[in-house]
């Protein structure tokens, strides 16, 4: 660690790089209460400059939409970060920030929980580690609203999460090893407010009882290493139905998914993306072709691509 005396503000560091995964929440049935990293990565480097100035450059997905001023979300994420660590945001500190983002925005693949948290754990580890993961979390949870995405990129692997007494407590487990996600990422973003505003504010009862089995089903599954399960945990009844008003083609791409023998296919978060689950290149490759099938007849451009599920989350690359 270099001299605090040395860096603006006392920080510990004046430079620091970390990587944060794309995720995908509910997986079906665990609306708000699943999620599961993925192997695709946003990496951003932040730069302690003086005196106070804001340099971002964003390379990759967003490079044309995310604001490059104070209300990147990323920035926002580390400054409150700072805030909640040393009292303020050190006087006169600017900041140099490249990002390089791999994850789609606004398809359901948790980019806005990524930047939160890539911020979150940039001021932990500019800050000499004031920050540990419970305070992230919430944090986290606190800034986006819900947790089950940040949970998923924070600690990587598949999540269960919850806000318990006004506090989010997420029990994580490894993914099986053979699992893979076949991903169809249409080129329609979908707004998370515009789903959210299709779901009804009651549901049939026999509903909610449909999705509680099939959330008690997958958790189960994945803690005793009975995949065969997971398809039942993405059967949903609370919210995919009702987002298929706004997303018509949904339901036909599930259920592509689903003739060719996935494991188990979802709309994955919010969407646009539809995820399908396999565990061998056959299979991978019968679902890849069902959802290229599909989307054709349906008009729906897009592209499909396979992800591994991923065991770690968010992490500092480098710090000095």
């Amino acid at each position: 660690m270099t001299d605090a005396s040395e860096n603006p503000g006392g920080l510990a560091y004046r430079r620091v790089v970390v990587e944060v995964p794309a995720t995908t929440a509910n997986l079906g049935a665990g609306y708000d209460a699943l999620a599961l990293a993925l192997d695709i990565r946003n990496r951003i480097e932040v730069n302690v400059v003086h005196p106070y100035s804001v340099d971002i450059s964003i390379q990759g997905q967003g490079s044309r939409e995310l604001p490059s001023d104070r209300s990147n979300r990323f920035l926002v994420a580390l400054e409150t970060g700072l805030r909640w660590a040393l009292g303020s945001v050190p006087e006169k500190v600017g900041w140099r920030i490249a990002m390089v983002n791999a994850i789609p925005l606004a398809r359901g693949l948790g980019s806005s929980a990524a930047a939160t948290v890539a911020g979150l754990l940039a001021a932990d580890a500019l800050t000499g580690g004031k920050l540990d993961r419970r305070r992230m979390l919430d944090l986290a949870a606190e800034m986006e609203g819900h947790p089950d995405n940040a949970a998923a990129a924070l600690l990587g692997g598949f999540v269960v999460v919850a806000l318990l007494g006004g506090q989010a407590e997420a029990i994580r487990f490894d993914p099986p090893r053979d699992l893979r996600a076949v991903l169809f990422v249409p080129e329609q973003p979908l707004a998370t407010s515009a789903m959210r505003a299709a779901l009804p504010h009651e549901v049939p009862h026999r509903d909610a009882v449909f999705n509680v089995g099939r959330v008690a089903i997958g958790v189960a599954a994945i803690a005793t290493g009975r995949f065969d399960l997971l398809k039942f945990a993405t059967e949903d009844r609370l919210h995919e139905p009702y987002r298929a008003a706004v997303y018509p083609a949904l339901p036909r791409l599930v259920q592509a998914a689903r003739d060719a023998g996935a494991m188990g296919a979802c709309l994955s978060g919010s969407g646009s993306t539809v995820i399908a689950f396999g565990d061998t290149v056959r299979l991978l490759t019968r679902i890849e072709g069902a959802f290229v099938a599909a989307a054709a007849e349906l008009d729906v451009p897009g592209t499909v691509q396979i992800a591994t599920p991923r065991s770690a989350g968010a992490a500092v690359v480098q710090a000095r």
